[in-house]
């Protein structure tokens, strides 16, 4: 008889080529993703004389190092306009599909391969680049990876790796009004800690999470690595299914009545067996900001920054006095009392259409009292949020309104944080340095980075009904 599965094991036993006797096992990839940073794969095959094996199931996007000011003239800064170049000639030599900066459908690679139709349920999907996760919102086993495993895929189009164990992330009931994916994110790192999941991979389950629409379970799955998990991924459904249908890569016809008939069987049996599983009562989530420096330390917006000297745990409490003395605080702060001094709205976990509405929608009529910078998840997504009227909400309400691109949140292409300011940010990491060196990171939802903006200090967004 066949044992219960989970949706990780089917996705897993599906593409297993080989296994080997010390546990590895060789997997075949059905997606590969590469950006600017993957030059030095493509070095390694070049020096072995290796051609890329699957050049139709690889696809490049330039997104990381781009500048998101002055795409009319060349790439200012000499070093990331040579590796941009090397990423068009590499991907030219190879006859790889390239999303560059002339293509209209360029954007960071985590929103523009699922827009495009690349990624569908059952696949899997790999990038050199940890955020992959974001991939697994649709049912997909999706990761990231390394410059020498990059170099693997592109030679083989497989990869050696050790099978996780599996968690199960439930989230049951409603939520309250004006709480998002990233408020629910950030409450489970907070709860299970940054390597809560370390060695797992999360299924997200629960009514909660089947409310959610595919760009909230797009941040779900971004931030998996935030709480150390491999990988994150919620069941194909209607709602995949309803966003998939159409998209450019996506099947047509008879290969969609397949397709669709195969995604039905990937979900996971009723009595399929977990490692491990937390649950999370969805109306106790409230609005949720980190205060420190690392993701896991999160709280609602309404709280108070810890005391070290209360928490027993010595480890956390020498934690927590660092992340103070770098972020400025006090014990026992307020967290709404907490001043910033710019916002950043982007970034692959945060910068989809569903994201840039919901901060319109309080920045509507009002105006900032900090700068900030608003980078569109994708180029399509530009001009869709343009079409809308919410790039003219942003830019009247005093932020700037620039091109697609990683932007802000990796502070390594033009747009950073000044050493010592603090920002109100709707990325996925606040490790020290992150948005530039000295910069100070309070990650949040786009409803609350816009809040936060109008009153210049974090701000409950219940505040604006």
């Amino acid at each position: 008889m066949q044992l219960p599965a989970t949706l990780f094991d089917r996705l897993w036993d599906r593409h297993v080529v080989s296994s080997r006797a010390d546990g590895l096992s060789l997997l075949w990839i059905d997606r590969h993703f590469v950006h600017e940073g993957s030059h030095h794969a493509f070095g390694q095959i070049a020096a072995r004389g290796v051609p890329v094996a699957r050049p139709d199931l690889t696809f490049g996007v330039a997104d990381h190092y781009v500048p998101t000011r002055g795409r009319d003239g060349p790439v200012p800064d000499p070093s990331i306009a040579r590796m941009v170049a090397q990423l068009g000639a590499n991907t030219a030599a190879h006859h790889i599909t390239l999303f560059g900066l002339d293509d209209r459908r360029q954007g960071i690679v985590h929103v523009t391969g699922t827009e495009q139709g690349l990624t569908l349920p059952g696949l899997t999907v790999v990038c050199g680049d940890s955020h992959t996760s974001t991939h697994g919102a649709f049912g997909a086993y999706a990761f990231g990876i390394g410059a020498s495993e990059v170099a693997h895929v592109l030679a083989t189009q497989t990869l050696w790796q050790k099978k996780p164990k599996r968690m199960r992330v439930s989230v049951e009931g409603q939520t309250a009004p004006g709480i998002t994916a990233k408020d629910i994110m950030l409450t489970v790192i907070a709860a299970i800690g940054a390597d809560g999941a370390a060695g797992h991979a999360i299924e997200y389950a629960g009514s909660a999470i089947r409310a959610l629409s595919m760009e909230g379970r797009m941040t779900l799955c971004n931030m998996s690595i935030e709480a150390g998990g491999r990988c994150g991924m919620v069941a194909p459904d209607a709602t995949s299914i309803a966003y998939l249908k159409g998209r450019p890569f996506a099947p047509e016809g008879a290969l969609w009545d397949l397709a669709l008939a195969d995604w039905a069987d990937l979900a996971s049996d009723a009595d399929a067996v977990f490692d491990r599983e937390v649950s999370f009562a969805a109306a106790a989530i409230a609005p949720t900001v980190t205060w420190g420096i690392s993701p896991e330390q999160a709280l609602p917006i309404d709280a108070h920054v810890p005391d070290p000297d209360r928490i027993s745990d010595p480890i956390k409490a020498a934690a927590a006095r660092d992340a103070l003395d770098y972020m400025g605080l006090s014990p026992g702060q307020a967290l709404q009392s907490v001043a910033i001094d710019r916002v950043f709205i982007g970034s692959c976990t945060n910068a989809r259409i569903e994201d840039l509405r919901a901060a319109a929608q309080i920045l509507a009529g009002r105006k900032a009292v900090v700068p900030g910078l608003v980078s569109p998840g994708s180029s399509l997504v530009k001009r869709q949020a343009e079409e809308e009227g919410l790039a003219r909400i942003f830019t009247e309400a005093g932020l700037d309104w620039v091109e697609s691109g990683c932007s802000m949140c990796v502070g390594m292409n033009g747009d950073m944080v000044p050493a010592g300011e603090r920002c109100a940010s709707t990325t996925n990491r606040n490790f020290k340095g992150r948005q530039g060196p000295g910069a100070r990171t309070h990650l949040m939802s786009p409803a609350m980075a816009a809040a936060a903006a109008v009153n210049g200090r974090l701000t409950d967004v219940r505040r604006f009904g």
